[in-house]
């Protein structure tokens, strides 16, 4: 049996020959998925808060090695009653999300979230 390791449009796959068959399997990764309510700001503060939380955001990747995927969405509908804004990230595993929880940099964007948001809520799954 020959396994190989690679990487598909940011996913994990292994792919694992035996005898001349060819299969190929998804390894499980971790989606770390984030909502921000913001506070009450005016419609004219909202844009450039978001713009400042995405930034932080995307400014960890390749800060933190285990943080393998990293997307933002915005509501479009900037006054809605749900949340303003999503963070989608991808982890190889919980101990690699559990890393990133605890690495300096993304607490010290946890530091600036908490004094920009109103509520957070989260959801991790295995994909």
């Amino acid at each position: 049996m020959n396994i190989g390791n690679y990487k598909s449009e940011n996913v994990n796959f292994a792919q694992v020959k035996i005898q001349d068959k060819q299969f190929k399997k998804q390894v499980v990764m971790i989606n770390h998925i984030v909502l921000f309510k913001l506070k009450d700001y005016t419609e004219s503060e909202k844009p450039g808060i978001i713009a400042e939380m995405k930034s932080l955001l995307e400014g960890l990747k390749g800060k933190i090695d285990e943080l393998k995927y990293i997307e933002l969405g915005v509501n479009y509908e900037l006054n809605a009653k749900s949340y303003d804004l999503v963070l989608i990230s991808h982890f190889n595993s919980v101990e690699d999300l559990d890393k990133y929880r605890i690495h300096a940099e993304h607490k010290k964007v946890l530091s600036r979230f908490s004094e920009l948001r109103l509520e957070r809520a989260a959801v991790d799954f295995e994909f």
